[in-house]
């Protein structure tokens, strides 16, 4: 038994050793490789929606793609049922504000938005790689439509590899700060909050790919569910080879364990999800305020492990 584990330690370390994380910041993105292979990319530019979309629905302030570590991707974008999706992104829908309501979310209706604001820092030693920049949650307020941030948000990521090297671990954390002198009151909503996910136009919950919950619910019964995490499969390649996300929900986040919006439609089987601390309780975020979210985000290629899985959720929030 001795010689497995003296055995098992030098393997943990090879992984340890393999990983070779790196951050490059341009004008328009910040972008985290291992070695030569994509890990993610957070857009700081505005990103065009495609030619026959409202030019309302560029968006700067999100992460696409996502890659798992054999380079599949796990995430879609801009899809013409949903132009304002865009992979890995949040924001809040029906706020209200001083009187006036705003959406966050649903670029279309033209109250408010979410963009980049300024790096705060970039960072990376081999064994991880994290970016934390400042996001702005504009509002438009009035006939004027004034443009006002309200809430000014501290998001960090953070990428290293899970210890046996079969996963990529995504350090998700938003720290939302109400900068104004009123609250921004959350009713409670169906949906919104502070991590989203589209998936790739190939996966289909008909046909091959589902969701997973830590209470064992898949896409039958996942939605308005809480959970600990949720993981979500399909096709990362031109091979059909599976990939999948999971998402870790933080047991101090709030609302937890957190109420999910999954999809279960029958006729596209299309797979989106959005994490909602608002689903059954309304909240708020008061004046001079900081709230923050915690996730982490397992990315690994082939299908969801249970066990490995809550095992890491177990993990990270013994922390």
């Amino acid at each position: 038994m001795r010689t497995l584990a003296i055995l098992f330690s030098f393997i943990l370390a090879i992984f340890a050793d393999a990983a070779d994380f790196k951050i490059e910041e341009t004008d328009a993105a910040i972008v985290i490789t291992n070695g030569e292979k994509p890990v993610l990319t957070y857009h700081k530019a505005e990103v065009d929606p495609p030619a026959e979309a409202d030019p309302i629905y560029k968006r700067s302030g999100f992460i696409f793609p996502l890659h798992t570590p054999s380079g599949g991707v796990v995430t879609g974008i801009h899809p013409d049922d949903h132009y304002h999706h865009l992979g890995l992104w949040h924001a809040w829908v029906e706020t209200e504000f001083d009187g006036e309501t705003i959406d966050f979310w649903n670029l279309k209706k033209g109250t408010g938005r979410i963009r980049f604001g300024k790096t705060l820092e970039t960072k990376s030693d081999g064994k991880s790689a994290t970016f934390s920049v400042i996001q702005e949650h504009v509002g438009y307020l009035g006939e004027a439509k004034k443009e006002t941030v309200i809430l000014e948000e501290t998001f960090t990521v953070s990428v290293s590899a899970a210890k046996d090297g079969s996963a990529y671990l995504v350090d998700y954390t938003t720290a939302q700060e109400n900068i104004t002198t009123k609250p921004l009151e959350l009713p409670a909503y169906r949906y919104g909050g502070c991590l989203a996910w589209r998936a790739p136009f190939s996966w289909d919950n008909r046909t091959n790919s589902n969701y997973l919950t830590s209470e064992g619910l898949d896409k039958e019964e996942s939605h308005t569910s809480r959970a600990r995490w949720i993981a979500m499969h399909g096709p990362v390649d031109e091979a059909k080879n599976p990939g999948t996300l999971a998402v870790l929900i933080h047991k101090k986040n709030h609302d937890f364990p957190q109420r999910l919006r999954t999809w279960n439609d029958p006729k596209n089987g299309k797979m989106f999800l959005c994490v909602v601390p608002v689903q059954e309780h309304p909240w708020a975020i008061e004046p001079a305020k900081t709230e923050t979210m915690r996730y982490r985000l397992v990315v690994s290629d082939g299908k969801p492990d249970a066990e490995k899985i809550e095992a890491e959720w177990k993990s990270w929030n013994e922390e």
